[in-house]
Parts: structure tokens; sequence; C-alpha cells
């Protein structure tokens, strides 16, 4: 039996999450985005309900499609609202309209978003060291700083926990304990 980080329980779409996703280097930008907005949408709420509902938001949000979100007009955010198959807080739709035209932004000027986002691990990867969870941040000083550059370039639900959860998931920074069996294989 494989040891797995504590966080992930027995759940089946917790496990592959966890094992196949949680703490890869990411460098598509489309998956960052998709990323991005799921972190967002998780905000006051529990992890698995989001993982549950990712396939109705990929099917929702035109498959995290950067430049067809950052059109969507009041018609198609009334939509957004009334699918229940996403978290329809209205703030949270909204917030993923915004990002997407900020991330454009960002793509214009950096070429993408990876080598944005890249900029505050230095081109590699965090390899923390954690024996169990309770030893992982909720967010650190780097997060902070992402965080506040986000929120000045007009990105919304972006504050330091959610992109240090971010962070995790695209494997900017490796946060799986170390005697999980994961953790050796994104070194």
């Amino acid at each position: 039996m494989k040891n797995r980080c504590s966080w992930c329980s027995n759940d089946p779409i917790y496990r592959e999450y966890h094992d196949l996703e949680w703490g890869v280097p990411e460098k598509n930008d489309k998956t960052l985005f998709e990323y991005l907005t799921l972190e967002g949408a998780q905000a006051g709420l529990n992890w698995l309900t989001i993982l549950k509902k990712r396939n109705n938001y990929y099917e929702a949000f035109d498959g995290f499609n950067v430049k067809k979100i950052a059109e969507y007009d009041i018609k198609k955010t009334a939509e957004l609202i009334n699918n229940s198959g996403i978290i329809r807080n209205k703030l949270k739709i909204a917030s993923t309209i915004t990002n997407a035209q900020s991330f454009l932004a960002i793509q214009k000027d950096y070429g993408s978003f990876y080598k944005y986002q890249s900029q505050f691990i230095k081109d590699c990867p965090i390899i923390n060291k954690w024996d169990n969870m309770d030893q992982v941040p909720a967010f650190t000083s780097i997060s902070d700083t992402f965080s506040k550059d986000l929120k000045k370039k007009g990105f919304k639900f972006v504050g330091t926990t959610i992109i240090y959860a971010y962070m995790q998931a695209v494997g900017m920074v490796n946060d799986h304990v170390t005697n999980c069996f994961r953790h050796k294989e994104l070194m």
C-alpha cells in the first residue's frame, strides 16, 4: 500500500487528484487558468466539492478558453449563475471573467502566464521537506507577494491562502510530506 499525504483520505476522487496532479509542475497556460479559477471557486469550501464539480466547470466555462471567458456578457453571466453544476456565487463568477481579462494582459506582457508566475520562484519549484501535514503552511511570503501582484493587475479571489493552494496544485511548491510516495517522484 502506498503512503500518501493525509488530506487525500480514501476518496477515489481525492486519491486520483493527489496521485496524478497535485504538485506536478504545470506549464500550460490553459491549465494554469483552470487551476486559478477552481482555487478561487473553492474559497470557503471543501476542495473535494470543487473536484466533484470540475467537469461541470469545464463545460460551463467553455473548456477554460480564456479568450472566450474574457468576453462573457450579462446573458452568459446569468446563465452561469443559474447553473447548478457549479458554485453559483455571483462574485466568484464575475471574478472568473475579470481574471480572464487580466490573464490575457499578463500573457501579452510576459509572453505567457507561466513565465510571469515563474518569477516568484526564480524558475525553480520549491521542494519542501515536511514530516506531516501539520507543518505545511497555509501561505508564505512568496504567496503574499504573488497575491499582491495579481491584485495589482486586477485579479479577484487571489488572496495569499488561495494563491498558496494554487502554487501547491501547479507544482510551484512540492508540499507532499516526505513519507508520501509522490514527494520523491516530484523532486
